[in-house]
């Protein structure tokens, strides 16, 4: 434990030196900072987002969409770089008011529609094509039950152990501890539901499993704050089988690539607007061309 502790003021105040990875754009105010149209494709769908876990549920749910034949699915991916503040575009605010990706915008209809917040976004998207998730009975209300579990779950694992572990300033025990222990806690949930399942809701693929493999799978897969060895995550036998059997998936693959500005050259599809994108426009080949 450190030598010196921490006494909160009355009054918090915003200290915009605090440090860590994401200080320049975190705040404590909501808003746009800056007035930016969004561009705006050909396709019914506009999906503006970056390929961080919660930016790729909803890449894979295009891609699987498109998999399973549905044509009209197809969307255009543009790249919002949370790094330098594109989320806070007058565009993306009129979109998503929290400021977060992914936002979609569905022009499907008679009316352009908002929908902000992966699940939303996922749940949007399974009713209208009328996939992964089951119409109804207590199937559907399974499914809706670990993706809920989902969104209740990944906050301590990103915004908690995530931050403290890779993104903090320091490395401060107490908080990595108690975030660590959540992470492992909630992964033995996940290992215990797979026990006696193919899949998370049971033995079907729907949009439960879409929402946590970004993070769990990733997670135990390696890909996820260097911290595979540190939570031991080989000890989770069923989540690692389920992790690898999706990490095959072909749609999952493409999801995976869309909108990610990190990595290797030949994993970045910055924008997607067509599936030849995946042959023709990863940035290995745009730089390629540009030399």
């Amino acid at each position: 434990m450190s030598d010196t502790s921490y006494t909160p003021p009355k009054v918090w105040t915003w200290d915009q030196e605090s440090g860590g990875r994401f200080a320049s754009i975190n705040r404590p105010i909501s808003g746009a900072t800056h007035d930016k149209e969004l561009p705006v494709g050909k396709h019914p769908f506009q999906l503006y987002s970056l390929a961080t876990p919660n930016g790729v549920k909803v890449t894979v749910m295009f891609e699987e969409l498109l998999a399973k034949g549905h044509g009209d699915a197809e969307y255009d991916a543009w790249l919002i770089n949370i790094g330098e503040g594109d989320q806070f575009g007058s565009g993306f605010v009129d979109i998503n008011p929290n400021s977060k990706i992914p936002a979609l915008m569905d022009r499907s209809g008679d009316a352009p529609v908002r929908v902000f917040e992966s699940g939303s976004i996922l749940v949007h998207l399974a009713e209208k094509f009328g996939e992964f998730l089951p119409a109804s009975g207590p199937e559907r209300t399974e499914v809706m039950n670990w993706l809920f579990w989902q969104m209740g779950s990944a906050p301590y694992l990103g915004g908690g152990f995530g931050h403290f572990y890779a993104y903090a300033p320091e490395k401060w025990q107490y908080p990595i501890d108690r975030f660590a222990m959540e992470t492992k806690r909630q992964l033995d949930v996940l290992d215990r539901q797979l026990a006696d399942n193919e899949f998370i809701a049971g033995n079907e693929y729907t949009i439960a499993d879409i929402a946590i493999w970004p993070w769990y799978g990733q997670l135990v897969l390696g890909r996820l704050y260097e911290a595979a060895e540190f939570l031991d995550v080989e000890s989770y036998k069923n989540v690692m089988r389920w992790a690898k059997v999706i990490d095959a998936r072909p749609a999952v693959s493409r999801g995976r690539m869309v909108n990610r500005a990190f990595g290797e050259l030949h994993t970045q599809l910055r924008e997607r607007h067509d599936a030849s994108d995946f042959e023709t426009r990863t940035q290995d080949k745009l730089e390629a061309e540009e030399s």
